[in-house]
Parts: structure tokens; C-alpha cells; sequence
């Protein structure tokens, strides 16, 4: 798997140790597709978030040797397919804690905002980029939005014009 540095998600939810209910004060409400445990002896630091993509790329903010992320990944795998959002902790020594998401995973060339805000419902539509109103059309998100009818849809840039995404059916 490579690891590229990138503008992955931020994962924090405010709180500064990852904010991963179960492993920090972090209030419940987000829910995780997967948790699991590794034995990643290389990773450096005692927190890391990083977004898999489908061939198997790991991106991440974080300076971190290459195959350090690995082990993770692939206990994440174990349990639900890439592309996913994950973030983890160090436990205990070289043990750590992680918890990801499923996340769609969709190319927005052009765009130049880093979050893009779709909400439909009752056929109004309203977009923001970078929390500024816009009107211009962002074919893919339009797509997802039609799939959905009512729905919000969250997108935040991973690296270059690629955007997790999380639809939410209103």
C-alpha cells in the first residue's frame, strides 16, 4: 500500500486526541463501520488519521515511514473494504486503537474549495464551498443528490480533486 501526504480529513471533532468515542472524552454520535486493533511497530507519534483508497493508497497528513500505516490498514480491511476513513491511537507500547468509516470517494476536478456543502430538500437546492454560497452545478454531488431525493451531502478534499464524501438521506 502507498502512503501519500495529503489534505486528508480532518478527525478530530474537536477534541485534540482524535476524538474517538470509547478512546478519548469525545462526545458519542458518530458512528464507526469498523474497529480493530494492530501491532504497527514503525508509527510514530500517538495519533493518526489517513483515508484508504480502493487501489490500496493510504493518504495522510502526518510524516510517517512508509508500511508504517500497513498493519493497520490491513486489520481495517479484515473487516470492511476500502475506500474508508480511519483514524487510530496508541495503546500500549506499539499496539494500537482504530476505528474507520466507509466513505465515498469521488473525483471534483476543478473545484477550488476544500469543503463543499450540498443540501436538497423539497427540490431547493443549496451549496456552499468553504462555508460561501454558490450556485454552480458539481456534477457528481448533483448525481448522488439525485439518487437520494431529500439528502445532505458533506465533501472534503483528501488529495488533489479527490473529495470524501458522506451523503446523509434526509
Amino acid at each position: 500500500m502507498g502512503v501519500q501526504a495529503g489534505g486528508g480529513p480532518e478527525m478530530t471533532d474537536g477534541d485534540p486526541v482524535l476524538g474517538i468515542p470509547g478512546f478519548s472524552e469525545a462526545p458519542r454520535g458518530r458512528t464507526w463501520d469498523a474497529l480493530t486493533s494492530a501491532h504497527s511497530p514503525d508509527l510514530p507519534g500517538d495519533g493518526v488519521a489517513f483515508v484508504a483508497l480502493e487501489d490500496g493508497t493510504l493518504i495522510v497528513d502526518e510524516d510517517v515511514p512508509d508500511g508504517s500505516l500497513t498493519p493497520l490498514a490491513d486489520a481495517i480491511e479484515a473487516i470492511i473494504p476500502a475506500p474508508y476513513r480511519a483514524a487510530a491511537v496508541r495503546n500500549d507500547d506499539d499496539v494500537w486503537s482504530a476505528v474507520a468509516e466507509k466513505v465515498s470517494v469521488v473525483g471534483l476536478p476543478g473545484l477550488e474549495g476544500d469543503v463543499v456543502d450540498l443540501t436538497v430538500v423539497g427540490g431547493t437546492r443549496d451549496l456552499s464551498v468553504d462555508g460561501e454560497q454558490a450556485t454552480e452545478p458539481v456534477a457528481p454531488l448533483d448525481a448522488l443528490a439525485d439518487e437520494h431525493g431529500d439528502v445532505s451531502i458533506h465533501a472534503e478534499r483528501v488529495d488533489g480533486d479527490l473529495f470524501a464524501v458522506d451523503v446523509f438521506p434526509l
